[in-house]
């Protein structure tokens, strides 16, 4: 049962005086002027925090918490003090409002689960903030990008309140400290279910459970004490599975490894994985090679041919676009996208076989032979583009790996010589924003580097920037002490992209992908279908490796109404603006959070800085980065989303791509 809305009482006129006793932030004052704001500034008469219970069932309450003058607080009420002056609380609650009812301008639900200390049950309560505003802040992505600020200060992970009463006293504060333009603020708490046990808790990320509150703290550690969180994933021992090494044989696609690296680098037993393998073959999905290495079997894999030198290519089927990749699932969805493929891979070995002197006795062998760096080109049309694909075979934070990248597209670049525009095309994180739709980023949708034209950057570059010095479209921050961004001179690439975005009922990258998608299944094994729309869960971090999932911010009557949506959910939506790496700034939620605010970034991924340098080094001028988003980390963290995330950044690829002009240079 619902309980009416009630609305704000409405904010009263603006004065220019201001008496001593006003509660009105001087700091907010000063931030409207800052900001150049023409509107009236916030008012001087003084105004309390007044908390009024409105309704409670069996299952839900309501409360609102609003801001009154002096002079229209009844004489019901309790008065605060001390450290709590300025906050009112209602000895009655609000019967036979006959009000005219006011929607919110702006709401959010999180759910968290409890425990009672009493009884032991566990139930999930879902908790909804709805949101009115003053009359001086019409904007909405104004309003929503205040009432995000206040609800990330809400559940700040060392100040998350762990009971009911400093859930609400900390709304308040936060009323009375600040956040002058919000002019009222209802909560509801509604049980949805009570169970006996915890929810399960899933393998990873591993701390899907939220225990709320310290009202059992030894049933709580209990829960907690076998959890993982994702910043400790690297203590964490990866169970053996043919599911896990096939990920890593495909990780490491063209490289052939082997199963003593295997073992190695996981903590497994070599006899172990060797019969993991043996399965993995019997299954067709790998295969053994030279030096007691395996590799992926690709579903085209009888077309392909191993080369130890790439032949000449005519000059007219000399490719001018190259695409790079850095997982198996993305190297398959952009070569859906190409016809009359033809792939070829080199392998390279390292290392020196046993030798023989004079006398036919053998040498101690100095170095085991083994593969070196691998190569795969993928060559075919786009339109009447001529272009080659490629997987990177190691990607991370580590030197070893940005060398191997780096090195892999100078060699692509330095093969193919007349390429002049350079594609990254695979998975990434969204940057969730959990009160405006229109910037929410979600699962399935891609994300394409471009400037930020609404801020100004942090940094300066020494390029000459064709959106202006303080803009760029991707920024790697190395473990804190080093942040590069990086932008094309040549911004062609991301004008299409803007063009494409803006063409609200021509979105052709819905056809392509529907036809990759029916490409794919007709050939692979390998499930490239949209997963359901309740899989796309987002969570915020609040501290001792708990949670609270929050609700994803509805489209409302002022957005894009061409916003495809179907029974499912909403479908793939575009993005422009700048993406982000760095290890140590990814790995945790809150340095991500603040990563991402700093730079305006809607997406987070792997670190690409290595393979941006070569093609700056290399003197490309035109590059883009198209990204479909499979979690909301990093792109790799979980396998559900990215293949669909893989086929929807290539489909977005392809319609640029063919919104290009046709080559002139061949």
């Amino acid at each position: 049962m619902s309980t009416p809305k009630v609305p704000p009482p409405p904010p009263p006129k603006p004065s220019n005086h201001r008496g001593n006793d006003s509660v009105v932030s001087h700091q907010h004052i000063e931030e409207h002027k800052a900001n150049g704001s023409t509107d009236n500034p916030p008012p001087a008469r003084k105004e309390q925090v007044v908390m009024t219970p409105k309704g409670k069932t069996s299952n839900s309450t309501v409360i609102l918490i609003e801001r009154k003058l002096v002079e229209e607080i009844s004489e019901r009420v309790h008065v605060a003090g001390g450290d709590h002056k300025g906050i009112i609380i209602n000895k009655d609650a609000i019967k036979d409002q006959k009000s005219q009812v006011i929607p919110a301008q702006l709401s959010l639900e999180f759910r968290v689960f409890l425990v009672s200390s009493n009884t032991g049950q566990h139930s999930q309560e879902s908790r909804t903030l709805r949101f009115w505003f003053r009359d001086w802040i019409n904007d909405v992505e104004r309003q929503a990008q205040v009432a995000q600020d206040f609800f990330r200060e809400l559940v700040t992970p060392k100040e998350f309140p762990r009971d009911y009463v400093g859930f609400i006293k900390k709304i308040m504060k936060q009323m009375q400290r600040g956040y002058d333009d919000i002019q009222a603020l209802e909560v509801e708490l509604r049980i949805l279910e009570t169970t006996s046990a915890p929810p399960s808790r899933p393998p990873r990320p591993g701390y899907l459970i939220f225990c709320y509150g310290d009202c059992n703290r030894k049933l709580h550690s209990r829960l907690s004490s076998s959890a993982v969180s994702i910043e400790d994933t690297q203590f964490e021992v990866i169970p053996l599975t043919p599911e896990k090494v096939l990920e890593l044989i495909e990780q490491a696609y063209p490289n052939p490894i082997t199963p003593e690296d295997l073992a190695r680098d996981n903590g497994w037993s070599e006899e172990e994985v060797q019969q993991v393998l043996t399965a993995l073959q019997n299954r067709g999905l790998v295969k053994a090679m030279e030096y007691n290495s395996f590799t992926r079997i690709h579903h085209e894999d009888k077309d392909i041919k191993v080369v130890k030198q790439m032949p000449t290519i005519a000059s007219n089927k000399q490719p001018t676009i190259a695409i790079i990749t850095a997982q198996y699932c993305e190297k398959l969805a952009v070569d859906a996208m190409l016809e009359n493929k033809e792939t070829f891979v080199r392998y390279t070995t390292v290392g020196t076989s046993a030798e023989k002197d004079v006398n036919g006795l053998e040498r101690r062998r100095q170095k085991k032979k083994r593969f070196g760096e691998s190569n795969v080109y993928t060559l075919g049309n786009i339109g009447a583009h001529r272009i080659v694909s490629t997987k990177l075979p190691s990607v991370g934070s580590n030197r070893e790996a940005m060398t191997a990248t780096g090195n892999t597209t100078t060699r692509l670049l330095g093969t193919f010589q007349k390429v002049d525009y350079v594609f990254i095309v695979g998975v990434a994180g969204g940057v969730p924003h959990y009160t405006d739709y229109r910037k929410h980023v979600r699962l399935g949708d891609v994300v394409i580097s471009h400037p930020d034209i609404k801020r100004t950057s942090v940094l300066e570059n020494g390029h000459s920037n064709p959106w202006g010095d303080d803009q760029f479209v991707y920024v790697y921050n190395s473990r804190g002490r080093e942040v590069k961004t990086y932008f094309p001179v040549n911004p062609c690439l991301q004008e299409i992209a803007k063009y494409l975005q803006m063409q609200h009922v021509k979105k052709p990258w819905e056809n392509y992908l529907k036809d990759g998608l029916k490409h794919l299944q007709e050939r692979t094994i390998n499930d490239f279908t949209r997963p359901a729309a309740n899989t796309d869960k987002l969570y915020m971090n609040i501290g001792n490796r708990d949670v609270i999932e929050v609700a994803h911010p509805q489209q409302k009557p002022h957005d894009a109404p061409e916003d495809a949506i179907d029974a499912g959910g909403p479908l793939t939506r575009v993005h422009l603006g700048p993406i982000g790496s760095g290890s140590d700034h990814i790995k945790s939620d809150t340095l991500r959070t603040e990563f991402s605010r700093t730079f305006g970034l809607l997406a987070t991924d792997i670190e690409m800085s290595s393979v941006l340098d070569s093609i700056i080094g290399n003197c490309r001028d035109s590059f883009i980065l198209v990204k479909g988003i499979s979690d909301y980390k990093d792109g790799t963290t979980t396998k559900k989303w990215q293949n669909y995330a893989s086929l929807a950044a290539a489909a977005v690829m392809k319609s640029i791509i063919c919104a290009m002009d046709a080559p002139t240079n061949v």
